[in-house]
C-alpha cells in the first residue's frame, strides 16, 4: 500500500520538522527525494539519515531566480520529478494595523509565490510523463483566519484557490493537485508558545493534543500515491477536530 517505487520527489522546507517527516515517509515508500531548504547542515543531516535515496539542495525561496532553478537542479540530481510537495513556509506575525509591507511581502513570496513558481517548473515534465502529484501544505488558519496572522492566512488561503484552479487545468494529463491543511503541530514553530498559550490552544482541540509531523507526512504520502489517483482539487484537513469542514 502507498508504495512509491520508481518515482522522484522534491520536498521544500525539508530542514523543518514537517518537511523532514514528509521526506522520510516518501523515501520509506520507495521514492528518491530531493530535500530543499535554507539550512544546509540540517539538510545534510536529513540526507545522511535517509541515505542514498535523498539529495540535499539548498535554496532561498525569497530569491526568485533560485526558486526557478530549483526544479532544474532537482531533475539534474534525480533524472525527473514526479512529485512536488510545497511545504516551505514562514511567519511574520503581527496585527495588520502595524504590519510593515515587508512582512506582508516576505510571507506571500515564500508561502504562495514560490509555490506557484515551483509548480510551473515541474509541470512540463509531469505533462510529458502524463503522471504527477503536486501537494501544497496549507494551514487551518487559511480556512478559519487567525488574529495577528493576516499575511500568513492570506497566503495559505491563496494556496487553496491556486490548487483548485491548477487541478482543473491538468487533470486530463494524469496530474493531481491537492492540499494538506495541518492544525497545530508540535514543531519548532510552535515550541515557542508559553504554557498558558498551549493550554488555551489544547482546550479548543477535541482530540486534546497537538499533531505530530509524522501525521502530516502520512496525509501527504496518501495524496501522492497511486491509491489517490481519483482525488484532486481537495483539501485534507489534519487538525484534531480544531476546525471541522
Amino acid at each position: 500500500m502507498l508504495e512509491l517505487d520508481g518515482v522522484n520527489a522534491l520536498v521544500t522546507g525539508a530542514s523543518g520538522g514537517i518537511g523532514g517527516a514528509i521526506a522520510r515517509s516518501l523515501a520509506a515508500g520507495g521514492a528518491k527525494v530531493a530535500v530543499s531548504g535554507t539550512r544546509a547542515e540540517k539538510l545534510e543531516q536529513l540526507a545522511d539519515e535517509i541515505g542514498a535515496a535523498a539529495v540535499p539542495i539548498v535554496c532561498n525561496l525569497l530569491d526568485r531566480e533560485s526558486v526557478a532553478e530549483l526544479p532544474k537542479r532537482a531533475v539534474e540530481a534525480l533524472g525527473s520529478i514526479e512529485i512536488l510537495v510545497n511545504n516551505a513556509g514562514i511567519t511574520r506575525d503581527g496585527l495588520l494595523l502595524r504590519m510593515p509591507d515587508s512582512d506582508w511581502q516576505r510571507v506571500l513570496e515564500v508561502n504562495l509565490s514560490a509555490a506557484m513558481i515551483l509548480s510551473r517548473g515541474v509541470l512540463r515534465g509531469m505533462m510529458k510523463a502524463r503522471w504527477g502529484r503536486i501537494v501544497y501544505v496549507s494551514s487551518v488558519v487559511g480556512h478559519t483566519g487567525n488574529p495577528g496572522q493576516v499575511n500568513y492566512a492570506a497566503a495559505k488561503a491563496g494556496l487553496t484557490g491556486m490548487a483548485k484552479s491548477l487541478a482543473s487545468e491538468v487533470a486530463n494529463r494524469g496530474i493531481t493537485v491537492n492540499l494538506v491543511a495541518p492544525g497545530f503541530v508540535d514543531t519548532e514553530m510552535t515550541s515557542g508558545l508559553k504554557e498558558e498559550q498551549k493550554s488555551a490552544l489544547l482546550s479548543r482541540i477535541p482530540i486534546g493534543r497537538m499533531g505530530g509531523p509524522d501525521e502530516i507526512a502520512a496525509a501527504v504520502r496518501f495524496l501522492v500515491s497511486k491509491e489517490a489517483s481519483y482525488v484532486t482539487g481537495q483539501t485534507l484537513h489534519v487538525n484534531g477536530g480544531l476546525a471541522m469542514q
